[in-house]
């Protein structure tokens, strides 16, 4: 462990040490499930008295950043036991405090600490998919159906957000419509573009409607305008004269204004509010778009877990 410690310091060597030892962990130089050296080794390595680290490892027991397992030896914590958000809050301002204190010892100034913490979170490897798309109830559908196919967090802004506050790409891997990406692009990471998703082309929703044999009534439901404005277009030329076309933007004013209807094009949302048998999913992403999303952070993680395996020790 790369420890250094002052004695002409105000700060007590216990601190000096567990707040080291904390920081370690937090930037993974110490990693889930790693042993810390025993007791008396670590004095011997920094020259101070063994009852200093075995109070500095009483104190990172108790706030839960190790553990003893295998005898008398100490671990890192690999998973903590549910914390509560007041908790995880407390962690993470402790955390930041410690970090904040070591810059400053060190001669860094705040304005460095931030550029390099940002210039850092962007190179890590994205945990969750954020939603890029100027219209919310899109941005919403969009949201709806990658979150229940992938297994990673998804969040959503416009690009107008992200403008305003670049740091919403950090730890993210974006998407966007396939229209918007050079909208998108300048607004995020060149390392790390933007995955373009492609829309489900429709032609099964226009075949049902040309099968039907009577004139019907059919309507398009959801929570977003476009996708309304987009499904009218393409319905149209297939409803013709023949049958009767509407439009119905969650949610609904009027609880019976479905009735009687004999098709209902939901979307991924609408799917949950409207209870008719007559109800058809229309479904807005295409699935090689999702597929592709899915292999863009597989990708990512790989690389991350190869990068942690190919470290020495």
């Amino acid at each position: 462990m790369d420890i250094r410690i002052s004695k002409e310091s105000e700060v007590s060597l216990r601190q000096q040490v567990t707040e080291q030892i904390i920081l370690l962990i937090a930037t993974e130089k110490l990693e889930p499930g790693e042993a810390l050296p025993s007791v008396r080794e670590l004095a011997r390595r920094l020259k101070i008295h063994h009852n200093t680290v075995s109070h500095a490892y009483q104190d990172l027991v108790q706030r839960h950043w190790v553990v003893s397992k295998r005898g008398s030896h100490l671990v890192v914590i690999r998973e903590l036991e549910e914390p509560t958000d007041e908790a995880r809050q407390q962690d993470l301002d402790e955390l930041m405090n410690v970090t904040i204190e070591l810059a400053r010892r060190r001669g860094y100034s705040l304005q460095q600490l931030v550029d390099r913490v940002r210039e850092r979170l962007l190179m890590r490897p994205p945990d969750h998919i954020l939603v890029v798309e100027e219209e919310a109830g899109l941005r919403r559908l969009l949201q709806e159906e990658i979150q229940a196919a992938l297994r990673w967090p998804v969040e959503g802004c416009s690009q107008k957000e992200l403008a305003t506050n670049p740091n919403l790409a950090i730890g993210a891997l974006a998407v966007t419509p396939q229209y918007a990406v050079g909208d998108t692009a300048p607004l995020l990471p060149k390392d790390r573009p933007a995955v373009p998703v492609a829309f489900w082309p429709g032609d099964e929703y226009v075949g049902l409607v040309r099968k039907l044999r009577a004139p019907s009534l059919i309507a398009v439901v959801s929570v977003s305008q476009l996708f309304l404005q987009t499904a009218m277009g393409f319905l149209a030329p297939a409803v013709g004269r023949k049958h009767t076309l509407s439009q119905y933007l969650l949610p609904l004013e009027n609880s019976n204004a479905l009735r009687g209807v004999d098709v209902i094009f939901c979307d991924s949302i609408a799917l949950r509010h409207v209870k008719s048998p007559n109800r058809v999913h229309c479904r807005l992403a295409a699935p090689a778009s999702i597929e592709y999303l899915s292999g863009a952070m597989e990708s990512y993680q790989t690389a991350l877990r190869s990068k942690r395996d190919s470290r020495p020790g």
